[in-house]
């Protein structure tokens, strides 16, 4: 997934709130492995043809067919693809597959995700997987799933497919040479500062125009603080919520940052490729970015040896757990698909090893399964793998979710990371930061309580 796509996705996730991986095993299915009555059938699918294409979708549905005799896949893919199915929609004959991000430019899969119109898919991950023991939910990467259950029901709507994650970046090679250790703690994060001045360098660098890029440090902060509870409160917009010392502490960072003189000078005047080339070039030590990183800056100058190092941002006290921005791109049942149980089959068929390898091998992308960096490993960036990777090990995945509000002049993604320019310029404190948010959600929670009368 590239910069664009992070960021659209930031915003569509802040508006959001056994049986059929055999589709279905229990009793659907011939002993040849084809679903019962699927001779002759045709499966419409729709697929976003972006910056990952579509080589992927054709080769896949190749091996399906062949793997299901009798079963014709009838292939939709535009970059657009979401305005060039959407009368269809409208018209209750949608395709019986999607492929699309959640970022899609329409706003048609948000409409659909807040219209529930899309099937449950529960029985696909909690049936078999397709060529491993047990079930498909056991296969998929821990607490991803979490994330695919846009009701609060339990109940799984959307199947992760290509994963993205976000944090912070440095230079394995400088810190090879310097003899650093990459933080596992914050107070390891500025200890590093004083070396880093030492060294004639700052300590960090971030977008000072885009400061939201800062949502893959702050977000992963507070939740190893407080924890995905306080996460859920500041989602929901519940009083009090800034004020809790999770929040404080994350907030704190950015202070601490700006009162010892560890930012880059100009910083906040930077836009995305300013700072990241001023990274790249040696001048501060950490920036926050996407594992697009290293393909967006492929042609940037960059300090001799240079080589990408991905953290995920680090705790307050040893034992914390450690979490880092995610985002995956979606697979989709319509509610009214005409074949239903063919498209089931199809979705958990993506999930067969020899086709997390082929997506890896066509696509460039990461799978959001158990094992999925490795068997991508060969295919993509080493900066890809590695940030990936981490969340095989001790990191969780973290992705945030603001609760749909009716419309409102009340920008509260903008109220919670504009203040980090007049932080770092000593014009706004912590508490003032705070406040400011604590105003906003209370706006946000009339608007909402006014909507529901």
């Amino acid at each position: 997934m590239n910069k664009t796509k992070w960021m659209a996705n930031a915003v569509v996730l802040s508006l959001l709130v056994g049986a059929a991986s055999a589709c279905g095993s229990a009793g659907n299915e011939n002993e040849d492995g084809a679903v019962k009555g699927e001779a002759s059938k045709e499966l419409s699918i729709a697929v976003f043809e972006g910056g990952y294409g579509k080589a992927y979708w054709e080769e896949v549905i190749k091996s399906f067919e062949k793997d299901h005799p009798g079963v014709k896949v009838k292939l939709t893919s535009n970059p657009k693809v979401m305005d060039v199915i959407k009368p269809q929609i409208v018209a209750g004959n949608p395709p019986d597959f999607i492929y699309a991000p959640l970022s899609e430019p329409s706003g048609t899969i948000r409409s659909m995700i807040s219209e529930k119109a899309f099937l449950d898919v529960t029985d696909v991950f909690e049936g078999k997987a397709p060529d491993q023991e047990g079930a498909l939910k056991d296969q998929m990467l821990d607490g991803i799933l979490d994330y695919a259950k846009p009701y609060g029901d339990g109940k799984i709507y959307m199947a992760p497919n290509y994963i993205s994650t976000l944090g912070l970046w440095y230079n394995k090679t400088l810190f090879k040479q310097k003899g650093w250790e990459a933080p596992k703690t914050w107070d390891e994060f500025m200890a590093l500062g004083e070396k880093a001045k030492a060294d004639g360098r700052a300590l960090f660098t971030y977008p000072g125009i885009n400061p939201a890029y800062n949502e893959g440090v702050l977000w992963p902060a507070v939740a190893s603080a407080g924890g995905t509870e306080l996460i859920k409160k500041i989602e929901n917009y519940e009083e009090g919520a800034y004020k809790e010392e999770g929040v404080r502490q994350a907030f704190s960072v950015y202070d601490a940052i700006a009162q010892k003189g560890y930012l880059l000078k100009g910083t906040v005047a930077l836009n995305h490729t300013q700072s990241q080339t001023e990274f790249l070039k040696g001048k501060a030590l950490f920036v926050p970015n996407g594992n697009w990183f290293e393909g967006e800056m492929k042609d940037a100058p960059r300090e001799e040896g240079f080589e990408f190092g991905f953290l995920a941002p680090p705790v307050f006290k040893e034992g914390e757990q450690r979490y880092a921005m995610t985002s995956f791109e979606g697979l989709f049942i319509p509610a009214k698909a005409k074949n239903p149980d063919l498209a089931k089959e199809f979705m958990k068929y993506q999930y067969k090893e020899e086709n997390v390898r082929l997506s890896a091998k066509l696509s460039g992308a990461v799978m959001a399964v158990k094992n999925g960096a490795e068997i991508a490993k060969e295919f993509v960036p080493a900066s890809v793998y590695e940030s990936v990777k981490v969340l095989e090990q001790d990191v969780k995945p973290l992705m945030f979710q603001w609760k749909v509000t009716p419309k409102t002049e009340v920008k509260i993604k903008d109220d919670v990371f504009q203040p980090i320019g007049r932080v770092m310029n000593k014009e706004m404190t912590v508490d003032q930061w705070i406040d400011r948010l604590e105003q906003s959600d209370a706006k946000l929670r009339d608007v909402i309580a006014k909507a529901a009368k």
